[in-house]
C-alpha cells in the first residue's frame, strides 16, 4: 500500500475506536487495523459499561469529546446508579448493554466518521528509523507509512486460552492472536513485555432459569444517560430496561470447586501470570475466603434479541463438565445450560513506566500504547486511554501541545498518573478510593471540568459549546439568586433546569468540604506541577540513595508532583530535588 497516513491505530477494541476517532476527528488522515472487522467494540467479558469509578471516566471521556458515552446511551438496556444510598460523591453510573447492539453501533460510527478507514489485516511489525516510528509492516507483507503509530492490542498479542488442562492460542475464543507484533516491540522498540491473564464467565439460556427463585434487580425509574448530548426525556420516554437478576452459590457450589481446583486453568502451572485482584475467578474466592458460604451472582440479560445471560461473579478456567455442574447447584440455575463456556486467557502487556503520561512510549518517538497493553483492566479504562493516546498523537502531529489531565481535575488524569507513575505487578482497575480529590470529581460535573479543554482540543463543536455554555451560565445565575432573563427548558437541551438544580443542591451540600479539599490542594499544587527537565541527570543529587535514584531514572518522572508518587520514594527525598530544581531556576535566572 503506497497511501501515507498521519496515524495508524493497531486494534478496533474500545481504546482502538476512541483513538481513531479522536485522531479523525481532529482532521488527520487516520487508519485503524484489526484482526476481524466483525469484532470492532466488542465487549467478550461483562455486556456493561460504566460502574464505581468507571461511570465517571465514561462522562468525562463524553465531555471532552469521545464517543463511549453516546453508543452507550443507544446501546443499553437496564440503566443504574451504583452507590446510590451513599454521598453524591461516589455515585456511579453504569449500563447493561445489548452487546451486539454495542459493537454494530460502534462499527457504524467509525465507517461513518470521515478521515478514518478501516483494514482487517494483522500487523507484524513496527517500522523504526532513528529511534522513531514511522510505520507498519501487515501479514502480506506491505508497508503502511504513518508518522504515529497507536497500539491498542487488547488481549491479543499472544493470547493463549486456558480451559482445564487444555491450551490454545486466541485472543478471544474462536479468534486468532496476534502472534508476530511482540516480538517487534521487544526488539525494534526495546519495550519490556509481561505477562497478565484474566477469565470469562459461562453464559447460559435465559428460558433454563427459573426467575422467581432469585431478587430481582430493576433499573432506576429515572434512569440518567451518560452522555451530556442525549436529549434526556425523550431517551427515557424510548428506554425499554430489562430486569437483572441476582443469586447466590453456596457450600456445594463451593465444594465442586475447592474438590477440583487441580484441574482449573487459574492454578496450574500453565497459567503463571498475574489475575485482576478485584475481579477474580470463582476458584480464586474460595481459596482466598475460605470462610464465606456464598458469594454473589448477578444474572444479566446480553441483548434484547438473544436469550443469552451472563453470569457476573462466576469467572471460571474450570473444565466444561465441571462449570455445568457448578451452575447446575447455583439456586435458580438448577436447569440452566450453558451456551458459552468461560475460560481463562494470557496475554503480553507492556509495564507502563516505559511510556510518558502523553502515553508516548519513552524508547520510541511516536509509538503511543494504551488500553489493556498498559497493564489495565476493564473498557472504561482502555476507551480512556485510548482516547488521551488519539489526541496526543494528534496534537503532537499538529505540533501541539499535549494534553494532559491533572488528578485534581479528572479519573482519567488519576489512571494514567498511577500507571506511568508507579507501574504494577497485576492489573490496574479504577475505584473512587484511588481518587482523592473525589469531592470535587464527581459524575454529575464532568462536563463542568473537562468540556473546556474538550472544546480547546477541536472536539467539541462551536454549536454545542454554546448550549453548554448557556447552561453553566444559568447555572451561576440561580446559584447567585438571580431568576430573571431564564432561558427555557428547550433553549438549555440537552442540558435542563432538572440538571440545573441538582448540581447546585450538590454543591451546596459540599462547599465546606471542597472549600477545606481545594486549601490543601493549593499548599500542594505550589510543586505538583514543577517541571523536572526530561534528561535530568540524578546522579548529581550526592544526598539521594542509590535506589531512590535507580527509581528516578527509570521512571524519569516529569513533575515533581509524580515523582512524589513513585513507590519507595521519600518525602525527604523530594525536598532535596525540590531545593535542587529551585536553586537551579534562580542560578539562570541570575537570582541569588
Amino acid at each position: 500500500m503506497e497511501e501515507k497516513y498521519h496515524i495508524i491505530i493497531i486494534g478496533a477494541g474500545h481504546a482502538g475506536c476512541e483513538a481513531s476517532l479522536a485522531c479523525a476527528r481532529l482532521g488527520l488522515k487516520t487508519l485503524i487495523i484489526t484482526l476481524n472487522v466483525d469484532s470492532i467494540a466488542r465487549m467478550p467479558c461483562n455486556p456493561a459499561i460504566g460502574g464505581i469509578a468507571k461511570g465517571q471516566m465514561v462522562r468525562e471521556i463524553d465531555a471532552l469529546g469521545g464517543e463511549m458515552g453516546k453508543i452507550t446511551d443507544l446501546a443499553g438496556l437496564q440503566f443504574k446508579i451504583l452507590n446510590g444510598s451513599r454521598g453524591p460523591a461516589v455515585w456511579s453510573p453504569r449500563a447493561q448493554c445489548d452487546k451486539e447492539l454495542y459493537s454494530t453501533l460502534m462499527s457504524k460510527s467509525l465507517q461513518d466518521q470521515i478521515n478514518l478507514d478501516i483494514l482487517q489485516s494483522e500487523v507484524t511489525s513496527l517500522i523504526v528509523k532513528n529511534n522513531r516510528v514511522c510505520g507498519v509492516k501487515i501479514l502480506t507483507n506491505e508497508v503502511i507509512n504513518a508518522e504515529a503509530v497507536i497500539v491498542a492490542t487488547g488481549t491479543f498479542l499472544r493470547g493463549k486460552i486456558h480451559l482445564g488442562n487444555m491450551h490454545f492460542d486466541g485472543g478471544r475464543f474462536n479468534e486468532h492472536q496476534a502472534s508476530y507484533l511482540s516480538k517487534s516491540l521487544i526488539e525494534d522498540c526495546g519495550i519490556k513485555l509481561g505477562r497478565f491473564k484474566t477469565t470469562t464467565t459461562p453464559r447460559i439460556n435465559a428460558l433454563s432459569i427459573d426467575c422467581s427463585k432469585m431478587l430481582k434487580q430493576s433499573g432506576d425509574k429515572k434512569p440518567i444517560p451518560f452522555s451530556h448530548f442525549t436529549e434526556i426525556e425523550k431517551w427515557r420516554r424510548d428506554l425499554r430496561q430489562l430486569s437483572c437478576w441476582l443469586t447466590y452459590t453456596n457450600k456445594t457450589t463451593h465444594k465442586i470447586v475447592s474438590d477440583n481446583l487441580a484441574l482449573s486453568s487459574i492454578n496450574i502451572g500453565e497459567v503463571n501470570s498475574k489475575s485482576p485482584r478485584y475481579c477474580p475467578a470463582i476458584e480464586e474466592k474460595i481459596e482466598r475466603y475460605p470462610e464465606k458460604t456464598d458469594h454473589h451472582i448477578f444474572v444479566e440479560p446480553e441483548g434484547y434479541n438473544t436469550n443469552e445471560v451472563y453470569l457476573n461473579g462466576l469467572y471460571t478456567g474450570l473444565p466444561f463438565n465441571l462449570q455445568q455442574q457448578m451452575i447446575n447447584s447455583i439456586v435458580g440455575l438448577e436447569n440452566a445450560r450453558v451456551i458459552r463456556y468461560g475460560y481463562a486467557i494470557e496475554y503480553d502487556y507492556s509495564d507502563p513506566l516505559q511510556i510518558k503520561k502523553t502515553l508516548e512510549t519513552k524508547t520510541i518517538e511516536n509509538l503511543f500504547l494504551s488500553g489493556q497493553i498498559n497493564g489495565t483492566t476493564g473498557y472504561e479504562e482502555a476507551a480512556s486511554q485510548g482516547f488521551i493516546a488519539g489526541v496526543n498523537a494528534g496534537l503532537k502531529i499538529l505540533n501541539k501541545s499535549p494534553v494532559i489531565l491533572e488528578r485534581n481535575k479528572s479519573y482519567i488524569g488519576i489512571l494514567i498518573d498511577d500507571i506511568t507513575t508507579k507501574g504494577m505487578d497485576e492489573p490496574y482497575r479504577m475505584f473512587t478510593s484511588r481518587a482523592e480529590y473525589r469531592l470535587s470529581i464527581r459524575n454529575d460535573n464532568a462536563d463542568l471540568r473537562l468540556m473546556d479543554i474538550g472544546k480547546s482540543i477541536g472536539l467539541i463543536s462551536d454549536k454545542v459549546y454554546r448550549k453548554f455554555e448557556l447552561y453553566r451560565n444559568t447555572l451561576t445565575q440561580i446559584y447567585k439568586g438571580k431568576t430573571e432573563n431564564l432561558p427555557t427548558n428547550d433553549d438549555l437541551s440537552p442540558w435542563s433546569f432538572e440538571k440545573v438544580n441538582e448540581e447546585i443542591c450538590i454543591y451546596k451540600k459540599y462547599k465546606g468540604y471542597i472549600e477545606i479539599q481545594n486549601k490543601t490542594t493549593n499548599k500542594v499544587k505550589k510543586n505538583e506541577n514543577r517541571r523536572i527537565p526530561e534528561n535530568f541527570d540524578y546522579n548529581k543529587l550526592e544526598s539521594l540513595s542509590v535506589e531512590t535514584k535507580q527509581r528516578l531514572l527509570k521512571i524519569r518522572p516529569q513533575t515533581i508532583g509524580q515523582a512524589s508518587r513513585i513507590h519507595a520514594i521519600k518525602p525527604s527525598d523530594i525536598a532535596i530535588l525540590t531545593v535542587y530544581l529551585e536553586k537551579k531556576r534562580k542560578e539562570i535566572k541570575g537570582e541569588y
